[in-house]
């Protein structure tokens, strides 16, 4: 038996890899695998909230699935470009990012991802953080947020093969969950009657394409983390839309019934939005049901806030290790890390958790405009400048290939955010330009194209990617077949 099958068969157990390279003989995994992770983490509470957001906000049930929905496929298409990096590179998303911005420059994005992934973290904990106070009942609120953060760092820690179980064990729990939430909102309302197309207004229309598309967007800056560990020589086409139809599909039922939730008679539409996940319980039918609702939210909330406390953790690694140098970190190192990422994103939670639906609404906006114009470069360099062959070796030394400071592309990033400004359509500022557009928000839009079409002659320029794929000298240069490799 191979050495690969022999970690095959082994089962799950900690994980030893943290930012480094993976090599050949460690890959596992099927890219099926991808499906379950990305449908389970979007099969949860806070997509629900986003999807009513598009109603709340002014447009009507039909419009705004319909709008969810497109957004869904153009923010999910960039999100599974980005996981399709994963098998080639075997590295973290954030580490492959030096390759646009330098080993240093690419510190200056990962600042901005820490803190979406701290807002991600908090966001949830609140409404996770009620559902399990739902079910052990302590009279103070903060208990259930400290509670999940507890189960967040004993996932997160144990690392990738536990938060791929963890995605397996939400997908089917979420599909149950929210399959009979369906039922009973279509029994005991009139769905129908909320969901006749009504009068068409094309701001809010591009409200609820950039909330989704912002919602798939945010996860580009960590989705490879999760697809590294695949063979090599899976193509990269069955990765792409494994990720796209997990993401698309998890996040679109789940935004569609908070689109519902929202669109229903008055009285239980307000009762929605003063109490998320009271709503839900009650809607379930009270109760022993009740109860295993709230689990079923528990298990979605833990499985997506393990990807941003994990995502934290490497890019926080990522940042250290610019500097230091250093590529391998004990587990215990994971774990003082993920202590300390929830414990903050606890104590946001905690303290933050008022008026929980507009800030989040203002949050997920505000994200667009920061990260469109990373993921632009980044999948512009991957797929066109260097054409999917990058230097690994290199973009762990600032004095290689691509050097500690890459100006041209971190002038471009910065050009990016601030072209979008005069389109902003944000609760604390709106953009000049804005108003001619009927209040349409469009900035994600004008960031993408934007930065695309100047990223691509700037790194024809000035960027040298090698001739053929480079990896480090110890490991295998032909990957073994494909059944022999995959799990």
């Amino acid at each position: 038996m191979s050495r690969i099958q022999t970690v095959r068969k082994s089962g799950p157990a900690i994980e030893r890899r943290s930012i480094d390279f993976v090599p050949q003989r460690e890959r596992h995994g099927k890219p099926f695998g991808q499906f379950t992770l990305w449908f389970g983490a979007n099969m949860q509470i806070t997509a629900i909230v986003t999807g009513s957001l598009a109603v709340i906000f002014g447009s009507d049930a039909f419009w705004a699935i319909i709008g969810l929905f497109i957004g869904n496929l153009l923010g999910g298409t960039v999100m599974a470009l980005h996981a399709a990096q994963g098998p080639k590179l075997g590295m973290p998303q954030m580490i492959s990012s030096r390759a646009q911005f330098g080993v240093f420059g690419a510190v200056i994005p990962l600042v901005l991802v820490i803190i979406m992934y701290l807002g991600f973290a908090a966001t949830g904990a609140v409404l996770a953080g009620q559902a399990v106070e739902q079910i052990i009942p302590t009279g103070h609120p903060a208990v259930g947020v400290i509670i999940f953060g507890a189960l967040t760092v004993l996932v997160a820690t144990l690392g990738y093969k536990y938060i791929h179980l963890l995605g397996r064990i939400s997908t089917i729990v979420g599909i149950i969950g929210f399959t009979y939430l369906a039922i009973r909102l279509f029994l005991m309302h009139d769905v129908g009657a909320v969901m006749g197309a009504g009068e068409f207004a094309f701001p809010t229309f591009l409200l609820s394409i950039s909330l989704s598309a912002g919602w798939q967007l945010t996860y580009g800056p960590y989705v490879a983390d999760y697809s590294r560990y695949l063979p090599a020589n899976t193509p990269a086409r069955r990765t792409f839309f494994s990720c796209f139809s997990g993401a698309v599909l998890g996040s679109q039922w789940s935004m569609t019934l908070g689109a519902l939730f929202a669109a229903i008679p008055m009285a239980a539409g307000h009762e929605f939005l003063d109490e998320q996940v009271g709503f839900v319980g009650n809607l379930a039918g009270g109760g022993a049901i009740a109860v295993l609702m709230y689990i079923v939210i528990v298990v979605g909330k833990l499985t997506v806030n393990t990807l941003n406390a994990y995502g934290g953790y490497m890019t926080i690694l990522t940042s250290v290790s610019a500097f230091t140098r250093q590529l391998r970190f004990a587990p215990w190192v994971r774990f003082a890390y993920v202590i300390g990422f929830i414990s903050v994103s606890v104590i946001i939670a905690i303290v933050a958790s008022d008026d929980f639906i507009s800030n989040f609404k203002n949050f997920v906006l505000l994200l667009l405009m920061v990260f469109i114009p990373w993921s632009s470069i980044n999948l512009v360099d991957f797929y066109f400048s260097s054409k999917e062959k990058v230097d690994v070796p290199a973009l762990y030394d600032p004095k290689g290939r691509y050097g500690a400071w890459n100006v041209p592309a971190l002038l471009t990033y910065v050009l990016g955010v601030l072209i979008q400004i005069p389109f902003l359509a944000q609760h604390m500022y709106t953009g000049p330009i804005t108003p001619l557009l009927g209040g349409a928000d469009i900035s994600w839009l004008v960031g993408l194209v934007v930065t695309a079409l100047v990223y691509y002659p700037v790194a024809k320029r000035f960027n040298h990617p090698p001739a053929e794929m480079i990896y480090p000298a110890d490991d295998e240069v032909t990957p073994e077949p494909a059944a022999a490799t995959t799990a």
